[in-house]
């Protein structure tokens, strides 16, 4: 007699119990070791980088090197506020004007100079910015605060008048 050998189970074969705490192992290690295939197509995530500062500068005659910069009161914080002399709100921005010029050593020390500015709106609304003299750092910069609003796009246009005369410049920024 010739014994056939079969793949098949026998149907008088009892199933082999397998516990359903191993079955879900294997699965939730399946599934980790897919996951972590599956990033490994693309570029490797990157660090989340912070926005660029909006300082801006210019020269101007003299020779003369303005800084300015305009940006919500909220960004500030609370010691910087202080310094500064203004309440952090959110319908507010403070406007910093810094006028510099080297020294012998080529080092910017602060410049002597009036500054004059008022900010315009997309609408053309003007407001008159009521710049004052702050000392921080052994420098003085112009400040005063802006009325802004949510989605505000604000044009400043700054007059600096110096033993050079008076010159002007804009800049723009948006919130």
């Amino acid at each position: 007699m010739k014994h056939f050998r079969s793949d098949r189970p026998s149907p008088m074969a009892r199933p082999v119990a397998r516990p359903v705490v191993r079955r879900g192992l294997v699965l939730g290690l399946g599934l980790a070791v897919a996951l972590l295939l599956a990033g490994c197509g693309g570029p490797a995530p990157q660090p989340v980088e912070a926005v660029p500062d909006q300082v801006g500068s210019i020269d101007l005659q003299g020779p003369l090197r303005v800084h300015y910069n305009l940006l919500p009161t909220l960004a500030l914080g609370e010691a910087v506020a202080r310094e500064y002399g203004v309440e952090r709100r959110a319908d507010t921005a403070l406007l910093v004007i810094a006028l510099r010029q080297p020294d012998a050593d080529g080092q910017e020390v602060t410049a002597p100079g009036q500054v004059q500015a008022e900010a315009v709106d997309l609408s053309g609304r003007r407001q008159a910015v009521a710049l004052h003299p702050v000392t921080t750092g052994g420098y003085i910069d112009h400040v005063g605060t802006v009325k802004t609003a949510a989605r505000d796009s604000l044009r400043v246009e700054v007059v600096v008048v110096t033993d050079a005369g008076r010159q002007g410049f804009d800049f723009q920024r948006n919130f």
